[in-house]
């Protein structure tokens, strides 16, 4: 036991070291790195002016709509660390994704990374209203928080836009630097590359569902809470029950357990229902009011959500489809160094019969 555990640190400090001696690899995560370092810097520099510029409103009189205010106030709060949370997550990933050299997870940051994008964009105008409407319950000392933060939220959709495309571009040359990698370790058969292709995605999946779902999940407790006692300690428990529904799923994977895998789609299937539920409140015309302050990021987030669900649920089933093929053996072997000339032969299954050997005299 004592040997496996110093086996898997050694490995993990080898490939974690191999991340920063390749140019490809370290520009990509040097890039992702300062991303966050400015994405964070700027979010907390738009949350010290908000909290600064507010007043003691612990005793304020909302008056009819304390509801509204009380939700309006934690919104601010609530954006700002959803994203830093992003940035930080991202760069989990990143680190994960150069280590275990996973072409499809770093393709997938690069699109979660458009999602950011998005969520950068919409955060100006929901702070944008966030903040009127707490001039209207006049709980700022500074009135002019907005003119002091505009700028800066401006400037993070934009530092997101230009990294997407510097990323994109390197993902394009660690798409060719990996593909070595991989054959090493998976060889020249091509089928068995395309079942580790639907193992990576599906992984690289099941660490997006995570974010997203935990996204959405903070937003509502924080800021629109629950109905009842019961709908919110329901949400609550959906956190820790998620992580264990996705910890079971990659395990389940990787071990080729089918009953298990389909249990697991079965809960995805809940899941989506989940989603599309929580959705169609998010626009019922008597709920609506619930939801009104973080609508737009809820919407999104749900959206993102129910579409990497059914990705998910989709994958799932093509691993399911893969079990008993060979690639266990590969996921949970050590990886072995074959030669180029070894891996030369084919990048398919074609079997020929070899060539007889002919002398002719003449």
């Amino acid at each position: 036991m004592a040997a496996t555990k110093s086996s898997r640190t050694s490995s993990l400090a080898k490939s974690t070291g191999e991340i920063f001696t390749r140019k490809w690899p370290r520009l990509f995560f040097i890039v992702a790195a300062l991303q966050a370092i400015l994405g964070i810097a700027f979010e907390s520099y738009t949350f010290a002016q908000f909290q600064n510029g507010l007043k003691d409103m612990t005793d304020a009189d909302w008056g009819p709509n304390k509801k509204d205010g009380q939700s309006q106030l934690k919104t601010i709060p609530t954006f700002l660390g959803l994203l830093m949370l992003g940035f930080i997550y991202d760069i989990v990933l990143v680190w994960d994704a150069l280590r275990m050299k996973n072409t499809i997870q770093i393709i997938g940051l690069c699109v979660a990374n458009l999602a950011f994008l998005v969520y950068g964009a919409l955060q100006i105008d929901q702070i944008h209203q966030a903040i009127i409407a707490l001039r209207g319950y006049n709980a700022f000392l500074d009135p002019n928080v907005w003119d002091e933060v505009q700028g800066v939220l401006i400037a993070i959709p934009c530092i997101i836009a230009l990294v997407t495309i510097i990323l994109s571009f390197i993902a394009w040359k660690l798409y060719q630097e990996f593909a070595w990698d991989i054959l090493k370790h998976i060889g020249a058969d091509y089928r068995m590359k395309k079942r580790f292709l639907h193992y990576q995605v599906y992984i690289a999946l099941l660490k997006f569902d995570f974010f997203f779902f935990i996204g959405f999940t903070i937003q509502f407790l924080v800021v629109v809470g629950g109905k009842t006692p019961v709908e919110f300690g329901l949400t609550a428990a959906a956190i820790p029950i998620t992580i264990a529904i996705l910890l079971c799923a990659a395990w389940f994977t990787r071990r080729e357990w089918k009953f298990g895998m389909i249990i697991v789609m079965i809960l995805y299937l809940g899941g989506l229902a989940y989603f599309i539920y929580k959705l169609a409140r998010i626009y019922d015309p008597i709920e609506k009011d619930y939801y009104m302050p973080v609508r737009k990021s809820l919407t999104a987030f749900a959206v993102l959500t129910i579409i990497l669900i059914i990705l998910t649920i989709i994958n799932a089933m093509v691993c399911l489809f893969n079990f008993g093929r060979g690639l266990k053996h590969h996921l949970n072997s050590p990886r072995q160094e074959i030669d180029k000339d070894q891996a030369s032969y084919s990048m398919n299954d074609v079997k020929q019969a070899p060539l007889p050997t002919r002398m002719t005299i003449d």
